[in-house]
């Protein structure tokens, strides 16, 4: 069976349609992903597959969701029953998932048709993705630059039009980021907004939020009305919404308070490029309405020794659960360089190091609350360089403190708002002078993903990008 030719046209709830309308057939729709995968395999986007299993979830009939038929790629960071989740690291190789997670369940009840997995940084421990269990995913825009990450193979697939949305995660940027690398839409939602489980109550102690990234605001917002909620157990939940996301982006967002920076968080100046970009965009928000400050949050100094803490802890522990498994301890060799230094240093950290690190993120929200009290939203740069050249940010290094000077130097910016919980997005509204993406962030109040989605939509509408395709794109026929 050939694929569908005009594939490339439609959004995820576009496709969804054209299968409502019986325009086109889920299994054409399927077919048409595969051969856009398979054309573009040097991205290295996509690294399990899952192709088979699709075509047997779409014989057994797809429900009535709102993205029925729609193809979908997970992040390699979730359980699919009966599949491998290897987190892009080789000491995952074999880990068969038994059970659908939670979010998973909520994709098949939408209809989507999951047909592989994406490439990921091992243990999302990075703001790109060169995982050396396989190797580098290539950003579409100039295949020498990184797609950033964590959610790297998802946005890449995105950005060249392998499918219109897939799924990420975010526990420090790592939706944000690669959306704002690769120039496409990524919203973090409000901590707890989507579910965790079945094995975990929460990721990174309440960093980690998992939705997607897309073409179109509205698949976001669609696709987080069908994902969004506790599940039975959840150890908290976010605020209830007021009405479905969906609708939310073709409201009329109103006069909103916006705060802008274009500078680090630390008040040092970001990529020149990019802080006329941010310039810019604040100017178009004043013409349409809203009321413009020049306005930062100020720093919270300990934030940098909190996120390590959270994120090392967090990694020994997931390695040790593996090492449990296979009946062994792990050791330097089964990990990167960089991973086996994070799980190392929990293990010299004293116990009361990792209740100052929660108490520190609460106080960082409650600080930002303190800010967000004066503005409905905060435009900043959602990386302060364009995107990194491969190699830049290598995980197997022996100079740890340029590594870590160099990820604070490119994504200073994001982790700041999973601490606090907050729904943050990165919006593909400027590009530089040598035709890379330049992602704008703008983060609501804790619970307020409506506003975001208003705000988004109406910029969608201004700035559109939908037909800004990177130069390796699946609907040119001749790449490769």
């Amino acid at each position: 069976m050939t694929g569908f030719r005009d594939y490339g046209k439609y959004d995820g709830l576009g496709l969804a349609e054209l299968v409502r309308k019986r325009d086109v057939k889920p299994e054409e729709l399927l077919d048409e992903a595969i051969e856009r995968t398979e054309r573009l395999a040097g991205i290295n986007a996509v690294v399990l597959k899952h192709y088979d299993r699709a075509r047997e979830q779409i014989a057994r009939g797809l429900p009535e969701g709102g993205f029925r038929g729609v193809p979908f790629l997970l992040k390699d960071f979730t359980a699919l029953n009966g599949t491998p989740t290897t987190y892009g690291s080789k000491f995952f190789e074999g880990a068969i998932a038994e059970e659908d997670s939670t979010l998973v369940q909520r994709y098949f009840a939408a209809g989507l048709v999951i047909y592989g997995k994406t490439n990921t940084p091992e243990f999302g421990l990075t703001l790109t993705t060169e995982p050396r269990a396989y190797g580098p995913s290539r950003n579409p825009w100039n295949l020498e630059h990184s797609t950033g990450g964590s959610s790297g193979g998802s946005a890449a697939a995105v950005a060249a039009r392998l499918l219109p949305i897939a799924h990420a995660t975010d526990g420090g940027g790592s939706i944000r980021v690669p959306a704002a690398a690769c120039g496409v839409f990524g919203l973090k939602p409000t901590r707890a907004r989507t579910p965790v489980g079945p094995l975990r109550g929460e990721n990174w102690s309440g960093l980690g939020q998992a939705h997607a990234i897309s073409i179109s605001v509205r698949d976001s917002a669609a696709l987080l009305d069908a994902t969004a909620g506790a599940a039975p157990g959840d150890p908290y939940y976010a605020p209830p919404q007021e009405r479905p996301y969906r609708e939310e982006v073709t409201r009329d967002p109103g006069k909103l308070r916006i705060s802008f920076t274009d500078k680090r968080p630390d008040g040092s100046p970001c990529d020149p490029e990019i802080a006329a970009s941010v310039r810019e965009i604040a100017q178009l928000l004043a013409k349409l309405g809203h009321e413009i400050e020049e306005r930062a949050p100020s720093v919270e100094p300990n934030l940098p020794n909190a996120l390590r803490t959270i994120i090392a802890a967090s990694t020994d522990f997931t390695l040790r659960q593996r090492a449990m498994v296979l009946g062994r301890d792990f050791n330097e060799t089964d990990v990167e360089r960089i991973t086996w230094l994070t799980a190392m240093s929990a293990r010299s950290m004293p116990a009361t190091d990792y209740a100052e690190a929660l108490a520190t993120i609460h106080r960082i929200g409650r600080q930002l609350a303190a800010f967000f009290a004066k503005c409905d939203v905060l435009l900043a740069p959602t990386l302060c360089l364009p995107p990194l050249k491969l190699g830049e940010l290598d995980m197997m290094t022996n100079d740890v403190e340029s590594y870590v000077n160099r990820i604070f130097a490119y994504g200073p910016g994001t982790s700041m708002f999973n601490m606090s919980g907050q729904p943050s997005m990165s919006m593909p509204l400027a590009w530089s002078k040598s035709g890379l993406p330049l992602g704008m962030m703008f983060t609501a109040r804790f619970g307020d993903e409506a506003t975001l989605f208003r705000l988004a939509g109406q910029l969608e509408k201004e700035k559109p990008w939908n037909d800004k395709t990177p130069p390796t794109h699946a609907g040119r026929r001749s790449a490769g």
